[in-house]
C-alpha cells in the first residue's frame, strides 16, 4: 500500500512552491579541492537505515552479506569514526536534520516533536528548499514508530517537504506471528523476529524503494529544472526482524556464535550506563542466535533495496550529478556488555555507518575504497550538504562541515565526538525506577570518557589502544588520572562550544 501525498506535499502545491523559487539558485560557486568551479547544484540522495551497527552489514563483514552497501563504500568516502548525538531514533534524527544538539532541540526521548521547543527552526531539507531544491521524502526520515507508524506520517515535519510518501507492506500484518523474548511489550521495542515466505516485493522497504524510484522519475531535474533532495528512509533492520526466508537462509544458526552470558566486564560499569531491557539477560543461546539471524537477514534485505535504488539512480542518468549519503540514525548492540539494541553510550550504540559518495564533477579526488579515521558527528551533515549546495551555511547549524575531509581524508575537523543519552537503567526490573539522569560522552582518537549526571552517578573511561572492546573501566585508576582530567575538561569544552546548558 502506498499512502498518497497529502496536504502541503501534493503535486499541485509542490509546483506552486517551485514556481516561487529563484531560478538563479540553480547555479552556484563551489570551492572543492581548492578549485573554484561553476556548477549546477548537485542532487542529493539521502539514505537512512534504522538501527544499523557499524560493524554489522557494512564494509565487508565476514558473515553478513551487504554487497550494495559495500559497493557504495567502495565508490565513496567511508567515515570510520562517525557518531550519533543520541543513540535513540527521534533524538538523533531531530538533531542531524536540524543541525542542533539534542539538548538544543529539546528532544531527548522518542515522544516529543522538536517544533514543540523550537518552532521556527529551519530543517536541512527546508533550508535546501529555500535555496532552489525540490525536497521529497519516502519512508522514515524524521521519527516514526516501528511498526506502529509505518504507512502514516508519524513524527514527520510536513513543512520540510514538497512531497512525502508513506508506503506500508505486508510485513506490518505479521505482528501476531513473530517470535519474541518479551510478549508483554510492543514488538518494535524488544527482540522479535520472523522468517516469512515470498520474495519480499510486498514488504515495506521494497515499497519504499519502488516509491523512491518513482520520485526519481517524477521529479527528475531535467523535468523540474531544480536540483533534487531525495530522502529515502528504510525501516529495517529495526526490530521486528521480519524478512523473506531466503534472507534467513543466508545465515544458518550453526554459523552464528551466541554472545557470552552475561559478560564479566559489567562489574566496573556504573548502573546508569546499563540499558538492559526486560528479558534480555535471561535469553537462551538459541534465542540469541535466532535474534542475530533475524537481524542479519533484515540487513541483507535492506541491502537489496539499497542496490535497487542505486541502480535506478544510474538508470536515470543522475549518478554523476548526485551526492549520495548513507547513514544509520545510531548504532546497535547484539550482546556486547550483555546489552542488546540501543540507548546506551558505549561505542556500539553511538558509532554509526556513514558513507558520502561524491560525483566526479565536484572535483573531489579521493581514491576508491577510501576510509577516513577523522572524528565526525551526524550533526555535521547539515553544514556539509549546505556547503556542497553552494549556499551560505546558516548560523543555526552548530556542526562542522566535512568538506575538508572530503577533499583530504587525512584532515581532522574536530578533536572529539560528543553524544548524550538519558539513562535507561532499571528497564529490566519491574517496579524499580532509576533516576532519569543524563549521560554525556566524548570519543577521542584513543579514549571514550563518559559522565552520568555530571559524574555524580558514575564515570567511565576506556582506553581503546589497550582495550578496543571497552572491557575495563579505568576512570578511577590513578595512572589514568591525568587523562581523565584532560577528557573531563574536553567534555566541558564541547558542551560550551555547542551552546548546551550544563547538565544538572
Amino acid at each position: 500500500m502506498v499512502v498518497e501525498p497529502e496536504g502541503k506535499g501534493s503535486a499541485a502545491l509542490a509546483k506552486v512552491r517551485l514556481s516561487m523559487r529563484s531560478a538563479s539558485a540553480t547555479v552556484c560557486l563551489l570551492l572543492i579541492a581548492g578549485v573554484t568551479m561553476a556548477l549546477e547544484q548537485p542532487n542529493v540522495l539521502f539514505i537512512t537505515v534504522d538501527d544499523l551497527n557499524t560493524d554489522l552489514g557494512t564494509y565487508g563483514h565476514p558473515l553478513v552479506r551487504s554487497p550494495s552497501i559495500d559497493r557504495l563504500a567502495f565508490e565513496g568516502l567511508r567515515f570510520d569514526a562517525a557518531y550519533a548525538q543520541y543513540p535513540v531514533c527521534s533524538p538523533s534524527r531531530s538533531s542531524f536534520l536540524t543541525g542542533l544538539y539534542p539538548q538544543q532541540t529539546g528532544v531527548v526521548a522518542n515522544g516529543p516533536h522538536f517544533r514543540e521547543f523550537i518552532p521556527d527552526t529551519v530543517t536541512l531539507p527546508e533550508y535546501l528548499a529555500q535555496n532552489g531544491y525540490l525536497t521529497v521524502r519516502v519512508g522514515k526520515i524524521f521519527h516514526a514508530g516501528v511498526p506502529g507508524d509505518i504507512g502514516v506520517d508519524g513524527q514527520d515535519d510536513p513543512q520540510s517537504w514538497d512531497e512525502r510518501r508513506n508506503p506500508a507492506g505486508v510485513d506490518v500484518d505479521y505482528g501476531p506471528d513473530v517470535n519474541t523474548i518479551n510478549p508483554n511489550t510492543t514488538i518494535g521495542s524488544t527482540l522479535t523476529w520472523l522468517s516469512v515466505p515470498g520474495n519480499g516485493s510486498r514488504h515495506t522497504d521494497a515499497l519504499v524503494t519502488d516509491a523512491a524510484i518513482d520520485l526519481l522519475e517524477t521529479h527528475h531535474p531535467e523535468t523540474t529544472g531544480h536540483p533534487l533532495f531525495l530522502a529515502v528512509g528504510y525501516y529495517r533492520p529495526h526490530t521486528p526482524y521480519i524478512a523473506p526466508a531466503e534472507y534467513f537462509d543466508m545465515y544458518p544458526p550453526e554459523a552464528i556464535e551466541a554472545p557470552p552470558d552475561p559478560p564479566a566486564d559489567r562489574g566496573d560499569i556504573p548502573v546508569a550506563a546499563l540499558a538492559d531491557r526486560p528479558g534480555q539477560l535471561q535469553m537462551t543461546d538459541a534465542q540469541k542466535i535466532a535474534a542475530i539471524q533475524g537481524y542479519y537477514a533484515s540487513i541483507s534485505f535492506v541491502d537489496t533495496q539499497v542496490g535497487r535504488l542505486l541502480n535506478a539512480l544510474d538508470a536515470a542518468g543522475l549518478r554523476d550529478s548526485t551526492v549520495v549519503v548513507f547513514l544509520s540514525d545510531h548504532g546497535y548492540h547484539l550482546g556486547a556488555h550483555g546489552l542488546w539494541q540501543k540507548g546506551d553510550l558505549f561505542e556500539g550504540s553511538v558509532r554509526v555507518p556513514l558513507i558520502v559518495s561524491m560525483p566526479e564533477a565536484l572535483g573531489v579526488d579521493y581514491a576508491r575504497s577510501t576510509a577516513t579515521a577523522s572524528l565526525v558527528e551526524l550533526v555535521d551533515l547539515y553544514p556539509t550538504l549546505v556547503e556542497l549546495a553552494g549556499v551560505e551555511v546558516p548560523a543555526q547549524a552548530v556542526g562542522r562541515s566535512l568538506v575538508p575531509i572530503l577533499e583530504n581524508p587525512a584532515t581532522a575537523v574536530r578533536e572529539s565526538a560528543y553524544s548524550v543519552a538519558l539513562s535507561r537503567a532499571g528497564w529490566d526490573r519491574p517496579g524499580w525506577h532509576y533516576p532519569p539522569v543524563m549521560g554525556e560522552t566524548i570519543r577521542t582518537a584513543r579514549y571514550r570518557y563518559t559522565e552520568w549526571a555530571g559524574g555524580i552517578m558514575g564515570m567511565e573511561l576506556y582506553d581503546y589502544r589497550d582495550d578496543p572492546h571497552e572491557l575495563t573501566n579505568v576512570a578511577i585508576e590513578p595512572e589514568h588520572r591525568i587523562a581523565r582530567e584532560r577528557l573531563a575538561a574536553e567534555l566541558a569544552r564541547r558542551r560550551d562550544e555547542a551552546g548546551v546548558a550544563p547538565l544538572e
